[in-house]
C-alpha cells in the first residue's frame, strides 16, 4: 500500500551529543574540512550510504552507536572542540568587522542577496548550474568575510532533476521528492511558535501564501520561501515544485513570490531576529527584479512618510543593485505583457502600485524590442542604480546588448560595469593540495589567502618541491580515476547492463595519463561535441603510443532542450566505442559532489563556447586552484586573465558567420594545441621523472590566478565598488532626498527638448595647421532653456574618427561656463582641446544632466549634441 503523505521523523541526539545537532545545521561543515571528519567518525560506513549529509547521518545512524559516542571522553573532546571552533567563527570579529571606520565610507548595515538558486551543497540540491553555484559561493564568502548578507531564494520540493542515461544514451530525468525534514534547514517561526508567512495577491480573489525556511550558511542566513503548504489550492502548492520548471505564468508566479514575497520575509526575518535591515538590496540575475516593486509599494504605504511612485522609484533605485549573467537576449526571461498586467491589476494588484508603472518598466521600449512582451532584464536595470556583468568581456558585451535603454550613447558608456566572479576556495580546493600548501606555508596563511584573495598572501608557493606537487598530481589524477569508474559502473547498471558486461570499467582511465576535464550545463553554444568534430583525430590523440590523453566528461542538458539531449547522445555513443571507452567518459548526474573529485583529478580544463556568449564560467577556475591548467577559447574570465603561461588559449575565428566553417576551423585549433603544445609539455619527464616545465606553469597558475579566481576578492569588490556606494546612495535619499531628486529629474526631463548646442568654435594655432601637442580653444554657446549651469555638464569628446567621421577611443573632457548667460540667456563655455594623437582626429561637444546623486553622467539617458547644420564645423582633423 502507498502512503498517503510522507515525512521525517528526526532522531534524539542523547544530551552529551546535542552539540552534533547544531554542527549538522549550520552549513559551513560543507566547506570545514574538520567538521565532516567528526562526522565520519560517527559511524563511516553511515557515512558514505547518507552521501556525506549530517543531517541524513544523525538519522540513520544506529541508537546503540549514539550512546556509545555520548560515553567516548575522546569523541566529546573532538566535538566539544568543534562546537567551540564554530562558535568563534560565528561571533568574533572578521574582515568586514575591521573595514568599519577605517574608510571615508560607512559600509552598509546589511545586505540582501536575490537568486532563484543557491548552490551551498549537494545535500541541500537547489540549484542547476554556474547562476546556483555562484550565489552559494557568494554567500559562503561572505560568511568568511563577515558581510552582513542575508541570502532569499525559494525551496523547491523537487530540486532540479538527477539525471540518468538510456540504453542508448538518452538524457533520462526524475525528479525525487525533497523533505524539508531531512535537509539542513529550520521553519521560522512566529514569536507563538507558529510558523512565519507571507501572502501574495492573484487574479481571481486567489491567494499564493509560503512558509519561510531558513539555511545557516556559516554566519549567513538564507530565506527559502516553500509555498507548499495546505493553505494553498494545488496549483498555488506547486509554484515552488521544481526548479525552472513549468509554463510561462508558472514562471512569473515563481518570480513573484521570489521578488515580492523575498521581500517580505526579509522584513518578517529582521523584525524576529534583530538583524539589521539591508539597506542595499542585490539582484542576481533579473529572476527576483519584482523585489523593486515591492519596495516602492512599501515607500507609498508608508504611514510616516509617504512617498510620491516617482519619489519612491529614485529611493529604490538608489539601494538597489543589478547583475546581470546572459550575455544574449535569448537568456533573459521575458513575459506576455498581458500576463503581467492581469497579475498587478484588481485582486493581484499591489497597494497604490499602478500597474501602467509597473509594465513601463519591463518595456521593451528600444528600437527593435518586443512591444508585447515584458522583460525582467530591463525591468532590473531600470530599478537599480548600479548594475553588472560578470566579468570584463561581459561587461563589454552587456553594455551593448542592453544600449537601447541609453539611446544616444555610445555603448561604451552605458552605465553596466563588471565585476568578475570568483569561486570559494574552502569549498573547491581539494583538502590534499591545503594541506601541501599548508605545510609549506602554514595554515592561517593559506586559510587567508583562500578566504581574502590578496597576492602577497599567495607568494611562497614557489618554495613548494617540483617533486611534491607532482606527486599530489598523481594522487589527485588516480582520486578522480577511481570515481569515475564507480560513477560509470552505476549508471550502465542504470542503462541496464549486467554484472557479466562490466568488467571493462574496472580499467577504464589510467592515473599517469594526461587527464583533460569538460564539465558544465549543455547548451548549444558551450559545444559539448567540438572534441568530436574529426573522429579519427580525437582518436589518434586518446590513443596514442606515448603521448595518450583521456577526457573526463559530465553536463545535464535543460529537459526541454532535446538539442542539449542530442549533443549528450552524440558524445555516449563516441565514448561507448570498445576502441576508445577506456579513454573518455561521460558521467551523468553533474552536481557538486562529482565536481569536487573531477576538478582537482584533472590536469587541463576544456571549455570552448562560442565566443564571447560565455559570460564569465567559473569551473575553470576551481580547477586552476586545484593545480590544473586551462585550455580554453579566450572568453568569459579566461579573456581577461589568460597570460600565456597559465595554460593554451584556442584561436577564435570571430569573423567568420558559418557556424560550421567556425567550428571546423576551432576544432582543428584546440586538436593542434593538445597534440603539438599541451601533450609534448606534459609528457616531457626530466630524469627523476617530472614534468619540469609542466610544473611551472602549474605553479605560476597559482600563484598568479590565485587571489584572483577566489569568491572573497569578488565580494569584497562587490562592497567597495557596488555595496558601499548604494548604501551611501540610500542615505543620501533619506528624508526629502528622494522627492528632491524625483522632481530635479522631472523638472530636467521637461526643459530637455530645448537644450541646444548652438554655436561651437576652434581658434588658436592649431585650428589652421594642426599638428601633435598643439592646442585648440574651444568656445561653445548653449541654451540651457532656464536650467542652471550647475545642473548640466557641458563636455567636449574627442578621439579617433572613422570613415564615417564616427568618434572611437572616445575622451571626454568637461568645458567651464562663463559667470553669466548672455543677452539672450545663453551661456558661453570654454576649454582647451589637445591634440595629442596623430592621424584622423575629431570631436563634438555634447551637454549632460548633472547631479550629485546620479551614479553616472549616462544616468538619465538624456544627451544633446549639435545639430548636423552648416553653421557648425564637423569637427573632424585630418
Amino acid at each position: 500500500m502507498k502512503a498517503i503523505r510522507r515525512f521525517t521523523v528526526r532522531t534524539v541526539l542523547p544530551e552529551p551529543l546535542q552539540a552534533l545537532g547544531q554542527l549538522a545545521l549550520n552549513l559551513r561543515w560543507s566547506w570545514h574540512p574538520e567538521t565532516r571528519e567528526l562526522f565520519r567518525a560517527v559511524d563511516p560506513e553511515v557515512w558514505e550510504q547518507t552521501g556525506g549529509d549530517p543531517v541524513r547521518l544523525l538519522g540513520a545512524v544506529p541508537a546503540d552507536r549514539l550512546t556509545a559516542l555520548a560515553a567516548d571522553r575522546r569523541f566529546l573532546r573532538r566535538l566539544d572542540d568543534a562546537a567551540d571552533e564554530l562558535r568563534d567563527y560565528l561571533t568574533g570579529p572578521r574582515w568586514y568587522q575591521g573595514q568599519q571606520g577605517h574608510g571615508a565610507a560607512e559600509l552598509p548595515a546589511a545586505i540582501a542577496y536575490f537568486s532563484p538558486e543557491f548552490g551551498i551543497t549537494a545535500a541541500l540540491p537547489q540549484y542547476s548550474g554556474g547562476l546556483g553555484i555562484l550565489a552559494g559561493d557568494h554567500l559562503k564568502a561572505a560568511s568568511d568575510l563577515g558581510v552582513p548578507i542575508i541570502g532569499v531564494g525559494l525551496l523547491y520540493r523537487h530540486g532540479y532533476f538527477r539525471q540518468s542515461l538510456s540504453r542508448d544514451g538518452w538524457q533520462q530525468e526524475r525528479y525525487p521528492l525533497l523533505d524539508p525534514n531531512e535537509l539542513a534547514v529550520t521553519l521560522l517561526r512566529e514569536e507563538d511558535g507558529g510558523p512565519c508567512t507571507v501572502a501574495l495577491g492573484l487574479p481571481g480573489g486567489r491567494t499564493l501564501r509560503a512558509q519561510i525556511w531558513k539555511a545557516q550558511v556559516g554566519r549567513v542566513p538564507l530565506l527559502m520561501l516553500d509555498s507548499d503548504i495546505e493553505e494553498n489550492e494545488p496549483r498555488e502548492r506547486d509554484v515552488t515544485d521544481r526548479l525552472y520548471g513549468g509554463g510561462s505564468e508558472h514562471r512569473l508566479m515563481q518570480e513573484m513570490l521570489l521578488g515580492i514575497g523575498g521581500v517580505r520575509a526579509v522584513r518578517t526575518f529582521c523584525r524576529l531576529t534583530g538583524h539589521a535591515e539591508p539597506e542595499v538590496f542585490h539582484t542576481n540575475e533579473g529572476h527576483a527584479g519584482f523585489l523593486g516593486v515591492e519596495r516602492i509599494r512599501e515607500l507609498l504605504a508608508a504611514e510616516d512618510r509617504p512617498y510620491s511612485f516617482d519619489a519612491a522609484l529614485e529611493a529604490v533605485r538608489a539601494g538597489t543593485v543589478f547583475t546581470t549573467h546572459t550575455p544574449v537576449p535569448a537568456g533573459i526571461d521575458r513575459f506576455d505583457r498581458e500576463l503581467v498586467r492581469r497579475h498587478f491589476e484588481g485582486d493581484g494588484g499591489l497597494f497604490g502600485v499602478p500597474v501602467d508603472r509597473i509594465l513601463a518598466l519591463g518595456a521593451e521600449s528600444w528600437p527593435g524590442g518586443d512591444p508585447a512582451l515584458f522583460n525582467m532584464a530591463a525591468m532590473g536595470l531600470r530599478l537599480a542604480q548600479r548594475a553588472n556583468g560578470v566579468s570584463l568581456l561581459h561587461g563589454r558585451v552587456s553594455r551593448s546588448m542592453f544600449s537601447g535603454l541609453w539611446p544616444g550613447f555610445d555603448a561604451e558608456e552605458v552605465p553596466i560595469t563588471s565585476v568578475t566572479n570568483g569561486v570559494h576556495a574552502p569549498t573547491w580546493v581539494d583538502p590534499q593540495v591545503v594541506e601541501l600548501a599548508a605545510r609549506e606555508l602554514g595554515p592561517e596563511r593559506i586559510e587567508d589567502a583562500m578566504q581574502l584573495g590578496e597576492a602577497r598572501r599567495w607568494n611562497g608557493i614557489e618554495a613548494i618541491p617540483d617533486q611534491e606537487i607532482w606527486e599530489l598530481r598523481r594522487r589527485l589524477r588516480a582520486q578522480l580515476v577511481e570515481e569515475a569508474r564507480r560513477r560509470l559502473r552505476c549508471s550502465w547498471r542504470q542503462r541496464g547492463a549486467g554484472e557479466a558486461e562490466l568488467a571493462w570499467t574496472g580499467a577504464v582511465l589510467d592515473p599517469d595519463v594526461l587527464t583533460i576535464g569538460f564539465a558544465r550545463r549543455v547548451p548549444s553554444y558551450k559545444r559539448l561535441t567540438l572534441m568530436l568534430r574529426d573522429p579519427d583525430r580525437l582518436r589518434s590523440l586518446l590513443l596514442h603510443p606515448t603521448r595518450p590523453i583521456q577526457i573526463v566528461v559530465a553536463g545535464k542538458a535543460h529537459p526541454a532542450d532535446d538539442g542539449g539531449k542530442k549533443l549528450i547522445q552524440k558524445l555516449v555513443e563516441f565514448a561507448d566505442d570498445p576502441a576508445v571507452r577506456h579513454r573518455i567518459v561521460f558521467l551523468p548526474d553533474y552536481d557538486m559532489d562529482m565536481a569536487a573529485k573531477l576538478y582537482p583529478g584533472c590536469d587541463v580544463w576544456l571549455n570552448n563556447p562560442l565566443r564571447p556568449l560565455e559570460a564569465c564560467g567559473t569551473s575553470g577556475m576551481k580547477a586552476a586552484l586545484n593545480g590544473a591548467l586551462n585550455l580554453s577559447v579566450l572568453d568569459g574570465w579566461w579573456d581577461e586573465w589568460f597570460d600565456g603561461e597559465n595554460g593554451w588559449a584556442i584561436p577564435t575565428a570571430d569573423g567568420e558567420s558559418d557556424e560550421d566553417r567556425r567550428d571546423e576551423i576551432e576544432s582543428a585549433a584546440l586538436y593542434s594545441l593538445i597534440e603539438q603544445q599541451v601533450a609534448p609539455r606534459f609528457y616531457d619527464r626530466a630524469a627523476d621523472g617530472v614534468p619540469r616545465r609542466w610544473i611551472r606553469m602549474v605553479r605560476h597558475t597559482l600563484v598568479t590566478l590565485g587571489p584572483k579566481v577566489v569568491a572573497g576578492r569578488m565580494v569584497r569588490e562587490y562592497i567597495e565598488r557596488l555595496y558601499t556606494p548604494a548604501a551611501e546612495a540610500h542615505r543620501a535619499l533619506a528624508g526629502d532626498g528622494a522627492s528632491e531628486l524625483a522632481s530635479w529629474k522631472q523638472r530636467v526631463r521637461a526643459h530637455w527638448p530645448q537644450i541646444r548646442v548652438e554655436h561651437v568654435e576652434a581658434t588658436g594655432p592649431g585650428a589652421d595647421a594642426p599638428e601633435l601637442g598643439s592646442t585648440l580653444s574651444l568656445r561653445v554657446l548653449v541654451s540651457l532653456d532656464g536650467l542652471d549651469p550647475s545642473e548640466v555638464e557641458v563636455q567636449v569628446v574627442s578621439g579617433r574618427v572613422d570613415d564615417s567621421d564616427v568618434i572611437t577611443d572616445a575622451t571626454a573632457v568637461p568645458l567651464k561656463p562663463a559667470d553669466r548667460a548672455d543677452v539672450d540667456g545663453r551661456w558661453r563655455y570654454e576649454g582647451p582641446l589637445p591634440l595629442n594623437r596623430t592621424g584622423a582626429f575629431g570631436y563634438t561637444v555634447r551637454i549632460l544632466p548633472s547631479h550629485p546623486l546620479l551614479a553616472s553622467e549616462t544616468e538619465l539617458g538624456l544627451v544633446s549634441v549639435p545639430a548636423e547644420t552648416a553653421g557648425l564645423e564637423a569637427g573632424v582633423l585630418r
